[in-house]
């Protein structure tokens, strides 16, 4: 009787392994840690490690390791890019979130963004324009909130139509967190920083000056620097501050950080 001829092995063939694909980490490739559930875009990867950015601008490093990533929510091996031209830096914004290119403004949303004057319009724009316009964000200025009740009252906060209120000198004890403390509708956010103007919300040294003047209590504070420092009248000095300005590091941290919560809370379903 001859034997069966099983081949090789008896415990070959049956299922193949599935291989986990290798990719390039080139800057601008989007994956997820699923360990942590981050997801980012690559910044930069050598061998050992890969940094990415978020789209809300948080960033962390991961250790290259086999299969440790999911792309398109599949597993992937992420891998140096072959050397060659160096890559272009991806497009930022002037708050240093990743631009989008060929950008047409989304439809405006329900909520809105209340500031106190024209000069925080401005300032706004002049470093978030970019992202307000990729989630069609509308910026209007209040001039002042000694009527911030009864706006919110017209105005009619809801979900899908949320209100965050950026404040100046939104400190404990001011007229303004006096104003602004009997506000609890869950539908409205009130940020603010500590400085009398948002003007002196501009780091001194994009403007080339060591340090905001003080201003004798009682006297107007926009003439008060403009005096101090020769800029002449406040138009002027505003002209000054603005062109100043380039991005998200010529601005203080209070500022930042009120800025990015409201614009996280109205653009949240």
């Amino acid at each position: 009787m001859r034997s069966v001829n099983y081949g090789k092995d008896v415990l070959a063939g049956g299922r193949k392994r599935r291989e986990v694909p290798q990719i390039p980490a080139e800057p601008g490739l989007v994956v997820e840690d699923p360990a942590s559930g981050f997801c980012g875009a690559v910044i930069r990867a050598d061998k050992r490690e890969v940094l990415l950015e978020d789209r809300h601008g948080a960033r962390r490093v991961f250790p290259m390791r086999p299969a440790a990533f999911l792309h398109e929510g599949k597993p992937a091996t992420l891998v140096p890019a072959p050397s060659g031209p160096a890559e272009a830096a991806p497009a930022r914004s002037a708050s240093g979130s990743r631009r989008v290119e060929g950008l047409r403004a989304r439809q405006a949303r329900g909520s809105r963004i209340w500031v106190e004057g024209l000069h925080d319009a401005e300032l706004v724009e002049r470093v978030w324009g970019h992202d307000l316009r990729v989630e069609g964000v509308v910026v209007e200025p209040l001039h002042g909130v000694d009527d911030l009740p009864g706006l919110l009252a017209e105005f009619e906060p809801a979900a899908g139509r949320r209100v965050g209120v950026l404040v100046d000198h939104l400190v404990p004890g001011s007229k303004e967190s006096r104003l602004v403390e009997g506000i609890t509708d869950p539908n409205v956010l009130i940020t603010g920083h500590p400085y009398v103007d948002v003007w002196e919300a501009v780091q001194p040294a994009a403007l080339g000056i060591a340090q905001w003047p003080q201003v004798p209590r009682g006297q107007d504070w926009k003439q008060g620097v403009c005096d101090a420092l020769g800029w002449g009248e406040p138009a002027e000095g505003w002209r000054r501050v603005l062109s100043g300005v380039s991005g998200f590091r010529d601005l203080q941290a209070p500022l930042l950080g009120a800025v990015e919560r409201l614009i996280d809370f109205v653009t949240t379903d």
